[in-house]
């Protein structure tokens, strides 16, 4: 089903200390087949288990106009059987085995993984080559997988004021870029979808020279090069399959506002985004100060500008901040608040408004912004233990455009920015007056219904945002 992250999920945190660009970490390899297939290895025998991830370089934002929510759809038709295979049988063949697979879609990408015993590393090498060039869609399945997406949308989106107030945000924040449609697609269009629909869209883009293979886990480059010679090498290559270009955003000019009541909302929220950069082959050097910025904002308690400044007076609940630049282009920096109890919403604008101006004319400090990266480090080595994590971060990073090099390069760009880089960074999207502020408020403030949920200010989406097929 459709999950999505957090709105204000956690920074990216891939730090750790590189004392040179361009080296390839330990235990970290890459290949490229004859038929244009991108492959990593990422060697960890600590656990007989071995993740696998293909990453299609398509997503929601490649989608033609009026076919909104194609590349989700299709990512719940790829489970619905090949020549080979019935409906099904994939995810039994895997549970049967111990294993485990799953699916999502961005707006950039869309990724298949499974994780399972290093010894069936051929069996779903096998399964998931096969679907690469041999999905069937039957004449009973479309139709029926289209209301499950439907469904979807009703217990993800439309039942949610959180979610529907996230699309219209979006909306409004883009006005001319595909990001600014719902992955998920818009209602009437998903239900418009057809069988033609899938196909014309897995026989243009699923290919293996349109995609990136991650294995991860307890096997060897030697093996993982064999095996992946044995199954995908045979796949031909399709032409014409590159990402086409998309709509640009113009350069906006002026601040805009959005509020919507709902009697489920339990308190006020307030959000606000702005684009931004996104990280780019050989140019990440903003994209790693608009990171850190947002950990130095809105990070932990102890570091947070926004906290001392907001939540420890009393003005606010909670404030957060994000940005994701693994995107193929520009998305958003955001700031999210939750009143105090007693604060109207117009001084706790204020109180933040102030908050910021402060933070710009004085920039950030220097102990301040070293404890930020002393824990960012610190994530960073937590995050060696996940081979899915570390998986995941190779296959988005190769999947928006990024280079092998750049995703190794990262962690140094991030521990090499500077108090003046971080003050460019602030000034670009602080100060930057084409923001959209939205605010999502209680119908009536003093009478929300009884047990509905907050609005979180951990729960705003960008352009990176996901969904998963169960």
């Amino acid at each position: 089903m459709m999950i999505r992250p957090p709105l204000f999920a956690p920074v990216a945190l891939f730090l750790a200390a590189t004392p040179a660009l361009a080296e390839m970490p330990p235990g970290v390899s890459q290949f490229t087949l004859d038929n244009g297939l991108e492959a990593v290895v990422i060697e960890d025998h600590r656990a007989p288990v071995v993740v696998q991830m293909v990453w299609y370089k398509i997503g929601a934002a490649d989608e033609q106009e009026g076919k909104s929510g194609i590349a989700h759809y299709l990512e719940h038709l790829m489970f619905k059987g090949t020549d080979k295979r019935a409906p099904g049988e994939l995810f039994r063949i895997l549970t049967a085995n111990g294993g485990m697979g799953n699916a999502f879609t961005n707006y950039d990408f869309t990724s298949y993984f499974e994780r399972i015993a290093s010894d069936r590393l051929p069996l779903v090498m096998e399964m998931e080559a096969d679907r690469m060039q041999n999905l069937r869609i039957g004449e009973d399945d479309w139709q029926a997988e289209r209301q499950v997406v439907l469904e979807e949308r009703s217990q993800t989106t439309d039942s949610s004021p959180d979610e529907q107030f996230a699309e219209e945000r979006s909306a409004v924040q883009f006005y001319n870029h595909p990001y600014r449609r719902p992955i998920i697609g818009w209602r009437q269009e998903v239900e418009a979808l057809t069988r033609e629909d899938a196909i014309a869209w897995y026989d243009n883009y699923y290919a293996p020279n349109n995609a990136v293979l991650v294995i991860a886990g307890d096997v060897t480059p030697e093996r993982a090069r064999e095996l992946a010679q044995e199954y995908y090498g045979p796949i031909p290559a399709k032409p014409d399959v590159a990402r086409k270009p998309r709509p640009q955003e113009p350069v906006q000019y002026s601040a805009r506002r959005i509020e919507r009541s709902d009697p489920r909302v339990a308190q006020p929220v307030m959000i606000r985004t702005v684009l931004a950069p996104e990280r780019n082959p050989g140019d990440q050097k903003m994209a790693a100060a608009l990171t850190v910025l947002a950990e130095l904002l809105a990070g932990s308690a102890q570091t947070s500008v926004l906290t001392h400044d907001l939540v420890l007076p009393g003005t606010a609940l909670s404030v957060s901040a994000y940005y994701d630049g693994l995107t193929v282009d520009p998305t958003m920096f955001g700031l999210s608040m939750i009143p105090a109890q007693g604060v109207s919403n117009a001084d706790a604008e204020a109180a933040l408004d102030a908050a910021l101006d402060k933070f710009l004319a004085k920039g950030p400090d220097a102990a301040q912004l070293e404890r930020v990266k002393t824990q960012l480090r610190a994530a960073q080595i937590y995050s060696q233990d996940s081979a899915h994590g570390r998986a995941y971060e190779y296959g988005q990073g190769l999947s928006v455009g990024l280079g092998i090099e750049d995703v190794n390069d990262w962690p140094a760009i991030l521990d090499a920015v500077t108090p003046d880089d971080i003050r460019a960074a602030a000034k670009l999207v602080l100060e930057n007056p084409a923001n959209v502020t939205g605010w999502l408020m209680p119908a009536d403030p003093g009478t929300a219904e009884a047990g509905a949920q907050p609005a979180s200010a951990d729960a705003m989406p960008v352009p990176a945002n996901s969904g998963e097929t169960e």
